[in-house]
């Protein structure tokens, strides 16, 4: 795991079996998947576990939607770099715009962009982000 200069979060992952259909190609939802571990583990970075959010502050991320493009299959055992840039900071949302590439050769296998709600973890209704989250939130992407 590791940040660049430019506000981007890289996280490696492997394809296992688990991971692909009868084709031998990772399934598609699973993109989606390696994408989320991702942004929970950018999230992380910026010393922000999600189980403490909920149970400290009282809030939760939910999807709110997710645009993708499949280019390229990745197959078992493939080793993948998952590129995750913040590209919004509204008052109750973050957009990411994340990028799958397979390792070594850097081929660009699938991209999404994703945008994140912030909701009050008991009504489930879209919640401000708290002002210092957001503070460390933009210092860090």
């Amino acid at each position: 795991m590791q940040a660049n200069n430019g506000g981007e979060f890289l996280w490696p992952v492997r394809v296992y079996y688990e991971d692909t259909d009868s084709g031998g190609v990772v399934y598609y939802a699973n993109y989606l998947k390696f994408m989320e571990r991702a942004r929970t583990e950018m999230l992380r970075s910026f010393g922000f576990e999600q189980d403490q959010l909920k149970q400290e502050r009282g809030l939760i991320f939910a999807v709110h939607s997710v645009s993708v493009k499949y280019e390229k299959p990745a197959v078992f055992n493939d080793e993948l770099m998952i590129t995750t840039r913040l590209s919004s900071l509204r008052r109750a949302s973050l957009g990411f715009t994340q990028i799958i590439h397979r390792q070594p050769d850097q081929l660009q296998l699938c991209s999404a962009t994703v945008v994140v709600a912030c909701l009050d973890a008991t009504q489930f209704s879209a919640r401000a982000l708290p002002a210092d989250i957001l503070e460390i939130i933009k210092q860090g992407a």
